[in-house]
């Protein structure tokens, strides 16, 4: 072959170019493509060669745009008899599929457009094709790849709803803690939820599981202890911190109600210079936040509480978080307040999967990354009606250090 020749470019083997156009005004061409006599036609469900030829038919078919013009086939393909399926099948040509409209090329194109972080309205509007040819294209591509739940390696997990839609519509979210791997999404937090994910894991990777971090939802708590009893349970510190935080809030408020003068200024706005951590805030906030907490003993406590709080989670010896735990609730019961007194019998029942983070340093902090960069990826794609979809998209965005899968 002359080392001139383009037909490299035009890979459709099995048939032949009989015409071609280029339409400057409209940057298009059209190449007609017909069966190569060389060759038998394949059939297209089990791929023998077929000897008796039904009927002829054409279809038009887009394909990569070749430079300024957009390709669009009229390719001629043959219907055949195929003995060894008994009946009349179409003719298999390599370079686009039975009943589809572009090319395998194209389709992978589009696929990898929107692998690259394309919305699939961003890649339609591109390649001047329907949206939901685009979606189909870049579904497929990820089925092949995410489409079965890999469980494979795992030792530690990490579990956490995110929210989908307005309304409280939740999607439970499963991640390999130790690759940031996403393994499984199911529609829903409910303990049939994760019973699902549970139940296709095969027993010895369930066997395998040491540790499983989750927040105190009591439907992954009874989930995880019918289907992994011997995994540790790991309540995650930023969950505990999240709903003391709603505490302090209340009892901010509560405070504020009660207060007057240049007490009830004082406290006017300062909800976020309790909640935040002390190193965010800058030098004027600072001073504000210790003239608040000189004026409020209450408050003073809480914020105190707060820290000490936190602090449980640095600690690697299960006996110096069950007396830490144990004198922070007392401390707690000490002020008299209901809210304190109820959110440290919480933490005492709940102490288990506190004192467990001793053992493992796990946490779905990782999840919390994730869930930030899934809401960037629904703001790019205007929101998911399709959650099949949606869930292969985000493992597709966390696929996690593939050399730890092996």
């Amino acid at each position: 072959m002359s080392i001139r020749s383009i037909a490299a470019y035009f890979p459709w083997r099995r048939v032949k170019v009989v015409y071609h156009n280029v339409v400057q005004a409209s940057r298009s061409a059209l190449v007609r493509l017909e069966p190569d006599g060389r060759f038998h036609p394949l059939c297209h469900a089990c791929g023998r060669a077929a000897r008796t030829v039904h009927s002829h038919a054409r279809k038009f078919v887009r394909d990569l745009s070749f430079g300024e013009c957009e390709m669009l086939l009229q390719v001629e393909h043959r219907k055949v008899w195929c003995d060894a399926c008994g009946g009349v099948r179409v003719e298999k040509l390599d370079f686009v599929p039975v009943c589809e409209r572009i090319t395998v090329r194209l389709a992978a194109y589009a696929a990898e457009l929107c692998g690259a972080g394309l919305s699939v309205q961003a890649v339609a509007d591109h390649l001047n094709l329907d949206p939901k040819t685009v979606k189909a294209c870049d579904q497929a591509v990820l089925e092949r790849e995410f489409g079965r739940t890999d469980y494979r390696g795992l030792q530690h997990l990490a579990i956490d709803e995110i929210a989908v839609h307005k309304g409280h519509h939740y999607m439970t979210v499963a991640l390999d803690h130790d690759t940031g791997r996403v393994i499984w999404m199911g529609e829903g937090r409910q303990i049939e939820t994760l019973d699902a994910f549970f139940s296709a894991m095969p027993a010895e990777v369930r066997e395998a599981l040491e540790a499983v971090a989750i927040d105190m939802w009591e439907p992954y708590i009874q989930s995880v202890r019918k289907w992994c009893p011997q995994a540790d349970i790991v309540f995650d510190l930023f969950h505990v911190v999240k709903a003391f935080n709603k505490v302090i809030d209340d009892i901010r408020n509560e405070e504020f109600r009660r207060a007057d003068g240049e007490n009830r200024q004082a406290l006017k706005g300062s909800k976020y210079l309790l909640l935040k951590n002390r190193r965010h805030l800058d030098r004027p906030q600072r001073v504000r936040l210790k003239e608040i907490l000189a004026r409020n003993s209450r408050l003073n406590t809480v914020y105190l509480l707060k820290d000490f709080l936190k602090h449980l989670w640095t600690y690697r010896r299960p006996g110096d978080v069950q007396r830490e735990l144990t004198a922070w609730c007392r401390l707690a019961r000490q002020d008299g307040h209901p809210s304190l007194a109820r959110f440290a019998g919480m933490l005492e029942r709940h102490r288990y999967g506190i004192v467990n983070h001793a053992k493992h340093a796990v946490h779905t902090g990782r999840l919390e990354g994730v869930n930030n960069k899934i809401k960037v990826i629904k703001r790019i794609a205007y929101g998911f009606h399709d959650l099949h979809y949606f869930a292969l998209k985000i493992k597709q965005a966390f696929p996690g250090r593939r050399e730890s899968n092996n």
